[in-house]
């Protein structure tokens, strides 16, 4: 058990910062809810109604969908874009998906490769991609998930105040619905723009974040 948890400590780690964020924020929405609902003339909520409701859903999945996009986007771009000095670039000349000897597939793959590596057509194809095929899928689905919640936490506000729903179609074309995904957006595009400047010039010694900190500033792809 100890030797699981020390080699899965980094995603441990995250998955309990995780739930603890998703529970304080859960808690924190429930407060917020309450208090705008008898600013209203309406009635408080329990926790329990409150994080089964459309307004926590659309809360937590148009955060979701942002970082996912964020990953998304970074995995395809770095195939293809560099940044000199940064090490979370590749090196220049080394943009482009690279030799099947480079990747290590097909003929080329090693003796503890996975089996999908070694393998020809579309399984080698597929697996070449399962990342960026993963985070892809996962930004869809959250960006629906947010979509279906935001329509339903909408019409209940446009019912409330005596006015019509509106279709699916006619939400997701809504200023209420790109002012809640952009808002995500440009937050998620200026940080990694922050990180892959900035650990250009500054380093975080021990972490493969980070180059060494005695690399110069225009090394790159180098970690520490």
């Amino acid at each position: 058990m100890k030797r699981l948890v020390r080699d899965n400590a980094l995603a441990l780690c995250f998955l309990l910062l995780f739930l603890a964020t998703l529970a304080g924020q859960s808690v924190a929405g429930t407060a917020a809810f309450n208090e705008e609902q008898v600013a209203n003339g309406g009635s408080s909520v329990t926790w329990a109604e409150y994080v089964t409701s459309s307004s926590f859903a659309v809360d937590v999945a148009e955060n979701w969908q942002s970082e996912y996009l964020q990953f998304f986007l970074y995995i395809l771009i770095t195939v293809w874009l560099i940044q000199r000095g940064s090490p979370e670039s590749k090196k220049r000349g080394e943009e482009g998906l690279e030799s099947d000897a480079e990747q290590k597939v097909g003929p080329h793959a090693a003796p503890g490769s996975p089996a999908w590596a070694a393998a020809d057509g579309w399984r080698k194809t597929v697996f070449s991609h399962s990342l960026g095929i993963a985070m892809g899928l996962l930004f869809l689905l959250s960006w629906l998930a947010q979509s279906v919640a935001g329509l339903a936490a909408y019409n209940n506000e446009q019912l409330a105040q005596l006015e019509d729903p509106v279709s699916w179609g006619g939400y997701v074309t809504s200023p209420d619905f790109w002012n809640r995904t952009l808002q995500n957006w440009q937050s998620e595009f200026l940080a990694v723009a922050s990180m892959v400047l900035l650990a250009i010039f500054l380093r975080e010694r021990g972490s493969p974040q980070s180059k060494k900190v005695g690399d110069p500033h225009s090394e790159t792809a180098s970690s520490g």
